[in-house]
């Protein structure tokens, strides 16, 4: 055969060659590719080879202080930012007023409330002392006279003691292998010297107590035994003069009655209670938790008045013989011992400030204290005798701004009048 006729078999056997072949990888990834072949034909063209995986594409930061929405927690450049926002140097203030919290879940819900009602004041400390499902009345479960002497006792110094206790002692006193049932006199009885030990074991120790009492239940005949618990608390608590915190009104609707939901410290109306009728909410712990704050408060301003402020030492003043001048200081003093720094005056001595005469500039020096002295005071001084006027001029203006005397007009000035026209003008010739 000739050249040019195996030209045409020479072309078509390359390009059966050509798509046969497996296309290189970037080449089935070219952007350009895919949109001519989607922009020409309607859809991308995948070839005998079947439609190829789609591009995998890099996410960067399109800002630059901080990543885009789609990014998470695993960005690095974020935490950065958040460790350097945290100032680890910054002082911590260490907690100095202690209030021991003592109860059963209703006073482990009032610690909650309290740690965030004082939540701005880091030097009082919260400390939840309660235990779930205890009472005075079984103290085979929790001994509470006992384990307030414990607490009182303890190594950390506690300024103040809130109980809140009883929500769980509508049972019968079982004493000597007798059975008292519950709010019977004898059982009564029981129970008031179990409130004055769990008080007494405080106040040896010189611990204020706040007594808490218990809030109206959802159930009428439970919330009518806690009301009688509570005249328990508030006749015990005046005997040992402690103050009693009443909550029953607060906790009630407008007839008195229960009520789940109630105003919070922030005056909404949200709900206060939980399901079973007993226990708080978060909101209503921080309720309750309002009506403590102010008799603990009480006892914590008394502890900052009492507190010792710690003097801060004068600087030492150097010791001069009598009449001599003292060397001059410095324009500032470096602290020594944590005195503060003491500015001194460059020039002028220790201190180069103008003082006042010694007496007035104007009249004699009269007493501000004893009869008369206003009456002396308002008087005006008797003023002496001018001065004879060195110049006309002196003389002039005394005459007119001291003595209140008239001027003579003079020519051409405002108060000069004869440059008026006559009243009956001579006529001109014409």
């Amino acid at each position: 055969m000739s050249v040019q006729r195996l030209r045409p078999l020479v072309a078509l056997f390359v390009g059966v060659a050509a798509m046969s072949a497996t296309p290189d990888p970037s080449f089935a990834q070219d952007p350009f590719v895919e949109f001519f072949g989607g922009l020409f034909e309607g859809r991308p063209h995948h070839g005998p080879w079947g439609p190829r995986e789609p591009r995998v594409r890099r996410i960067m930061p399109h800002r630059e202080n901080r990543g885009p929405t789609y990014w998470h927690a695993d960005n690095p450049r974020a935490g950065k930012q958040s460790e350097s926002a945290t100032d680890h140097n910054a002082p911590v203030t260490q907690p100095t007023f202690f209030v021991a919290t003592v109860g059963d879940t209703l006073g482990l819900l009032l610690a909650n409330g309290l740690k965030d009602g004082f939540s701005d004041r880091p030097d009082v400390s919260i400390i939840r002392k309660g235990k779930e499902s205890s009472g005075l009345v079984r103290d085979d479960f929790y001994d509470w006279p006992k384990a307030a002497k414990e607490i009182a006792d303890d190594a950390q110094k506690i300024n103040v003691a809130v109980v809140m206790l009883g929500s769980n002692d509508r049972q019968a006193i079982q004493l000597g292998g007798e059975s008292y049932e519950p709010l019977s006199p004898r059982w009564r009885e029981l129970y008031a010297a179990r409130v004055d030990a769990v008080i007494a074991a405080f106040k040896e120790k010189n611990i204020p107590v706040i007594w808490v009492g218990l809030p109206v239940m959802k159930n009428e005949r439970l919330s009518a035994d806690m009301a009688q618990l509570n005249e328990i608390y508030k006749a015990r608590s005046a005997h040992a003069g402690v103050p009693y915190v009443d909550l029953w009104d607060a906790l009630t609707d407008e007839h008195g009655q229960y009520s789940a939901f109630g105003p919070d410290i922030n005056g909404q109306i949200v709900k206060l209670r939980s399901a079973d009728g007993v226990h708080f909410t978060e909101a209503g712990a921080r309720s309750v938790a309002h009506f403590v704050e102010s008799e603990i408060k009480k006892y914590y301003d008394a502890y900052r008045e009492q507190a010792p402020v710690a003097d801060t030492p004068a600087a030492p003043q150097p010791e001069t013989a009598k009449g001599a001048t003292a060397p001059q200081q410095p324009v500032a003093t470096a602290p020594e011992n944590g005195q503060p720094i003491i500015f001194r005056s460059p020039v002028g001595g220790p201190s180069a400030a103008p003082t006042l005469p010694e007496r007035p500039a104007v009249g004699s020096t009269q007493q501000l204290t004893g009869g008369g002295a206003a009456t002396e005071l308002a008087k005006r001084a008797p003023a002496s005798k001018a001065p004879d006027s060195a110049t006309p001029a002196q003389a002039l203006a005394r005459h007119v701004f001291i003595e209140g005397g008239d001027q003579s007009p003079r020519e051409n000035r405002a108060d000069d009048y004869s440059w008026r026209p006559s009243a009956n003008p001579t006529p001109q010739p014409r």
